[in-house]
Formats: C-alpha cells, sequence, structure tokens
C-alpha cells in the first residue's frame, strides 16, 4: 500500500532582483508543472509573495527552482513558511495564477 504525504501550504517569499524580470510568470509556469495551486505577486518592498499548495515534496522542488530563478532575476533568498492550516484534498482547484499588482 502506497503512503502519499497529505497535502500541504506554504507562504513562499522571494528577496532580491525579482520584479520587472518575468518571475511571477517564471513561478506561475514553475508551479504548474509540479501540480501545484494558489497564486503569486509583487510585494512594495521589492520582492515576490507567493502560497502554494500540494504535496511537500512538489514544494520542495519549487524552491529549488525559484532559487535558481529565470535568467533576468537576481535573488538572495527565496524562504517559506507554513500556511496555518493544512490543504485537504480537493479544497484548492485554482491554477497557479499572478494576482494583479496589488502591493502589500
Amino acid at each position: 500500500m502506497l503512503v502519499h504525504e497529505p497535502n500541504v501550504i506554504q507562504h513562499l517569499t522571494i528577496t532580491g532582483r525579482v520584479q520587472g524580470v518575468g518571475y511571477r510568470a517564471f513561478v506561475v509556469h514553475t508551479a504548474e508543472r509540479f501540480g501545484l495551486e494558489g497564486w503569486v505577486r509583487n510585494r512594495r518592498d521589492g520582492s515576490v509573495e507567493a502560497v502554494v499548495a500540494g504535496l511537500a515534496e512538489d514544494i520542495a522542488k519549487l524552491i529549488v527552482q525559484c532559487r535558481l530563478g529565470p535568467s533576468a532575476a537576481h535573488h538572495r533568498r527565496a524562504g517559506r513558511s507554513p500556511a496555518p492550516h493544512r490543504a485537504e484534498p480537493g479544497v484548492h482547484r485554482t491554477r497557479v495564477r499572478q494576482l494583479e499588482d496589488r502591493h502589500r
């Protein structure tokens, strides 16, 4: 019998030169490639913020790719923190998407 990891939700913050270089589109494409769901947006402080849901292993793969980033980006840190609750299977059916530039 295979035991599957439960879905989790992670909050990601990527700092460095990550705005104006296609970073959000990179995160969307990469997250979709790993079957993740959630959102990504720019923040007023120049960082990029994302919340993603899926298997912990797939989120870890996304974080590795976020640290590599697109070629035009120069980032220092891709941090993550757990979201306040676990994602139940079937709850998050939204593709990863870019949010409007609603700076926080």
